[in-house]
């Protein structure tokens, strides 16, 4: 088979551009599934546990710590009170506050934004782990300045 020079390099860039998608693809997922999640938390708390088991279920392998007082690790960080909730996580160097839902934190992987982390404030009622209403709520984003948006409405 003899191939003019133009057809070579479209078939060529067409290979390279599927292999490529592909690789960029399965490597975000092995990201996300393979993230290891530390979380710390209160040993009596029934939510967090359900959040972690909501975790575990979307393919995250989660490390907990029973603790009788959490408030150390909100503050080193850098969840503010408006910021709170019952439980706070750390996963590949972004913070987790409360039951931010599994999705946004594989977003959050996949799209490696910069910021300090997520935050689902309070104890959304329909958030997962709390399962308990269809309201809906907003997942925030924060950065170490202080910096506040709304990353996913639920």
């Amino acid at each position: 088979m003899v191939w003019y020079l133009p057809e070579a390099i479209t078939m060529g860039h067409r290979v390279f551009t599927a292999v490529s998608i592909l690789m960029f693809s399965l490597a975000g997922m092995a990201l996300a599934e393979a993230a290891d999640v530390m979380v710390y938390k209160s040993p009596t708390c029934g939510c967090c546990k359900k959040w972690v088991e909501h975790m575990r279920d979307n393919g995250f392998t989660v490390k907990a710590r029973d603790m009788a007082d959490v408030t150390p690790y909100k503050a080193r960080y850098g969840v503010t009170p408006e910021l709170a909730s019952c439980h706070t996580a750390v996963v590949d160097g972004y913070v987790l506050e409360g039951h931010v839902p599994a999705a946004d934190v594989k977003r959050l992987l996949r799209e490696r934004p910069r910021i300090a982390g997520l935050s689902a404030p309070g104890m959304p009622a329909s958030s997962p782990g709390m399962d308990s209403g269809h309201e809906p709520y907003d997942v925030l984003s924060f950065d170490k300045e202080g910096n506040i948006a709304v990353y996913a409405k639920h």
